[in-house]
């Protein structure tokens, strides 16, 4: 068993909650060619948790194809994607600020769910969990929604927010597991990790 996991993700706080745990990886990020931002359209009619769950299995499989091409030595690979979701309704990455204004004057005032789904790739085995927690935003005004998107935070961030930013002033209450908001949900990452027989 490799003494390293392969970390599929451009997210510098997944790095951060990875280390958290004291695993050791290296990353394994898309090649110049790869469009990794086509992985995370949303089907019709498609639910959050699927959506979220299939996303994620989707850039587990694109990773263990650059694993393969790349020759490198074999080690889990591990993966996630986050979707903030109101309803039915999923809220990906703002395509710019005013779509990120949209979002948040849609998610004020609103308790939200924030879905990450993780998926582990060891060996044959594939393993994966879903963790779902809960968001209240008090009602942000015009003027806090106009300053935090002026602030760039939103940009890249589901749901036009990073919760252990800025942000964190208008939230009165989270239900949940943080580090899933944040992006790696750290329970149910060792839970795989472990059952995949990496020590912990």
């Amino acid at each position: 068993m490799a003494d390293f996991v392969y970390l599929a993700s451009q997210s510098p706080r997944r790095r951060q909650l990875l280390e958290q745990l004291g695993v050791r990886h290296q990353l394994l990020l898309p090649d110049d060619g790869e469009d990794a931002e086509a992985l995370e359209v949303v089907l019709n009619n498609e639910a959050p948790a699927a959506y979220v769950k299939r996303v994620t299995n989707l850039k587990l499989d694109a990773a263990q194809a650059r694993l393969a091409r790349r020759k490198l030595a074999p080690a889990p690979i591990l993966c996630s994607d986050t979707t903030v979701a109101l309803g039915r309704t999923i809220y990906g990455k703002p395509d710019d600020a005013k779509d990120a204004r949209r979002m948040l004057a849609e998610l004020s005032g609103q308790t939200h769910r924030v879905l990450t789904a993780v998926a582990l790739q060891s060996g044959r085995k594939r393993l994966d969990a879903l963790s779902t927690s809960r968001v209240t935003f008090e009602d942000m005004t015009h003027a806090q929604i106009l300053a935090y998107v002026a602030s760039g935070e939103p940009m890249g961030k589901a749901g036009a927010y990073a919760v252990q930013g800025k942000v964190a002033m208008h939230i009165s209450h989270i239900s949940g597991s943080y580090s899933g908001i944040m992006g790696l949900p750290l329970w149910e990452t060792a839970q795989l990790l472990r059952a995949a027989g990496f020590k912990i």
